[in-house]
């Protein structure tokens, strides 16, 4: 669960607010479908998530405190059609719908699973420097994330929200468990364990083809050992392709830790509308 998500539900335990939905667009608009807000009756630091911004956002809160006031949860949901354009100061030209539901602390539960469909599963090998600063990037952002080391003492002792701690030793065992749909990103401290943890992947694939991304930190150096390697146990050509190495955007250089993991994140969210490998 996002950071952003766990700060809106901690919140409604002590306080009411109204969530504020894109519930439907229709061309260019500011946000997805699924967008969310939610508006507290504070006018300092009153908002937790963003339908987008501008004029648009600035009256959806009105609305949302307005309703407060009024009528606190007493009123029941509402929608409102939306059409952007210049009476609203925003040029995008398309239409939405919003969905305005006030929200109290009985509503967590429902709104954690709720909230949390867009999120994908995402596997962390490795609990190095650039792993944590993977983590700290991945925060906002709509992954759930494993995180897995055979070091049981390398994690911090608090976690993100989104964040889940496994010990596994061996460590490419873990890979047997993974949600489907998972993405997968390997830089433990040991070549052998990135070796081992790439062929756990990659017998996977070949079994049940359910997972998305595999990237492996390193050199193209590195890779052609491991290619080599990877094909004496047996795996051909285009098994060997659905592992992308080395990870991250083409032209980011630089090797800080926070460095890479903003290049990596990048290449996960432009990955992201990839179905997992198949027939």
């Amino acid at each position: 669960m996002s950071a952003e998500l766990e700060t809106f539900l901690l919140r409604l335990r002590s306080e009411p607010a109204v969530l504020v939905t894109v519930e439907k667009t229709r061309g260019s608009v500011p946000r997805e479908t699924g967008a969310w807000m939610a508006v507290f009756s504070e006018a300092m630091d009153g908002a937790i998530g963003t339908i987008g911004g501008g004029h648009l956002e600035w009256d959806a809160m009105r609305q949302a405190r307005e309703a407060l006031a009024r009528r606190g949860l007493a009123g029941g949901a509402w929608e409102q059609s939306v059409t952007l354009g210049p009476r609203l100061g925003q040029c995008c030209g398309g239409a939405l719908v919003l969905r305005f539901e006030p929200v109290n602390a009985s509503h967590t539960g429902p709104l954690r699973e709720r909230l949390r469909e867009g999120h994908s599963p995402l596997a962390l090998f490795g609990g190095g420097h650039v792993g944590r600063a993977l983590v700290h990037a991945l925060a906002p952002l709509p992954f759930d994330v494993t995180w897995i080391d055979s070091r049981d003492e390398v994690f911090p002792e608090h976690l993100p929200a989104h964040v889940r701690a496994e010990h596994s030793d061996p460590v490419h065992v873990a890979v047997r468990d993974l949600a489907a749909g998972s993405a997968v990103l390997i830089m433990s401290f040991s070549h052998a364990e990135d070796l081992d943890i790439v062929a756990a992947c990659l017998q996977r694939q070949r079994v049940q083809r359910d997972l998305g991304f595999v990237g492996l930190i390193g050199s193209r150096t590195k890779w052609a050992t491991f290619r080599h390697r990877l094909e004496q146990r047996g795996f051909g050509a285009d098994e060997l392709a659905r592992i992308t190495c080395p990870i991250g955007l083409p032209g980011i250089t630089g090797k800080e830790p926070a460095v890479i993991a903003a290049s990596v994140v990048a290449q996960l969210l432009l990955e992201g509308s990839s179905p997992p490998h198949g027939d």
